[in-house]
């Protein structure tokens, strides 16, 4: 198991650990905040939308379907974990 800051491999699986800032101007992975992998979306934290942005947003940004993308946890706050199944691509913020 490879560790880097905000990220840790496990096999081919990518292991995040993030920091959401919700009702943001524009979806963005801004870089490392601490331990942790600042993400800014659009989506407001009500009913779980911000959850469901989040995981469309990383699908996205990784090259994978929504089904390769699980909230671990941190369902109901900022400080989340997340698995990426088998990435396609890595953003810059996240290249080893």
């Amino acid at each position: 198991m490879s560790r880097q800051r905000g990220f840790t491999w496990q096999g081919e699986d990518l292991l995040l650990t993030l920091r959401v800032q919700p009702r943001a101007s524009r979806d963005e992975i801004c870089g490392l905040l601490g331990e942790s992998i600042k993400v800014r979306i659009t989506a407001p934290p009500v009913d779980g939308q911000a959850n469901d942005h989040l995981i469309r947003f990383l699908a996205r940004q990784f090259g994978v379907a929504r089904s390769q993308v699980t909230l671990i946890s941190g369902i109901s706050g900022r400080d989340k974990r997340i698995m990426i199944r088998s990435p396609k691509r890595l953003p810059s913020e996240v290249s080893v």
